[in-house]
């Protein structure tokens, strides 16, 4: 006689993903291939900012840099096209850091090499722990960003003696009201309302407070699980009121994220 299938790591775990939709659809698919039910509910949409002509006005020549540090793997995807002068530049070419394994790999796949490869951690703590940039007085360092990020990056290095440029490519806005998303949101409603949606993803700080903003009533979310992307995210959870289970996946990418959560629905969450 046959045994029984053995059930799927996350089979009748509801999860509500929200990414920006552009994003979202691995991490949907990762999920619903370990038994998860998915709600999409993309809580944030990207937006280029400016024109690349009038970035490339600001930043200036590019020798000009001992360093360009991009951010995320959004900052390379609307701000890649500041490198394109080192193609033809007979200066000294500035070194290409990235914060996290996907933004150096997006970098790589546009041709450019990373000069510090960042391991498995995806934070600016972990590049300014690096040997490299221990020592940075006089160096001039351009940060390519989306609008209104974090500035722990800029004043630790400012700290160091560094001259820090910002290029903000790009900016984090709350997606419109459209029919879809009144319809995205009453249905994570109703789900939550049945109990058939257990965990919201968090993978940034503005994420979490966009999810907040699009609900009528947060306090619907006051029984879920957050699985949120980082321990900084996990803290703004908590500081938010919300007393529930929190799972912190060890890094913010897909499959970080999916790890952890197999991982805590297997050791610690009760079954439904």
């Amino acid at each position: 006689m046959a045994s029984a299938p053995t059930p799927l790591p996350l089979a009748g775990l509801g999860v509500l993903v929200t990414r920006p939709a552009a994003q979202a659809e691995p991490l949907c698919q990762q999920l619903a291939n370990a038994g998860a039910t998915v709600w999409r509910l993309p809580a944030m949409n990207i937006e280029a900012l400016g024109h690349a002509a009038g970035h490339r006005a600001a930043v200036g020549p590019l020798d000009h840099y001992r360093r360009i540090i991009f951010v995320s793997a959004n900052a390379v995807t609307h701000g890649a096209f500041l490198l394109e002068a080192l193609r033809t530049s007979s200066g000294p070419a500035p070194e290409i850091l990235a914060i996290g394994p996907a933004t150096a790999q997006v970098l790589a796949d546009a041709g450019h090499t990373v000069a510090l490869p960042p391991g498995g951690s995806y934070d600016s703590e972990t590049l300014l722990a690096a040997t490299e940039l221990q020592q940075v007085q006089g160096e001039r360092i351009l940060i390519v960003r989306g609008e209104g990020g974090r500035e722990h990056l800029a004043q630790s290095l400012q700290a160091r003696g560094a001259k820090v440029h910002y290029a903000d490519v790009y900016r984090r806005v709350l997606p419109p009201t459209t029919a879809l998303l009144i319809e995205q949101v009453a249905l994570a409603e109703q789900a939550l309302a049945s109990g058939a949606l257990h965990v919201v993803t968090a993978t940034s700080s503005e994420l979490l407070d966009n999810t907040l903003r699009l609900f009528p009533d947060a306090s619907c979310l006051s029984a879920v699980t957050w699985l949120a992307g980082s321990r900084r995210i996990g803290q703004r959870v908590r500081e938010l009121g919300f007393a529930g289970a929190l799972v912190v996946a060890d890094r913010p990418d897909d499959d970080g994220l999916v790890e952890a959560l197999k991982f805590w629905r297997k050791h610690q969450a009760p079954r439904s």
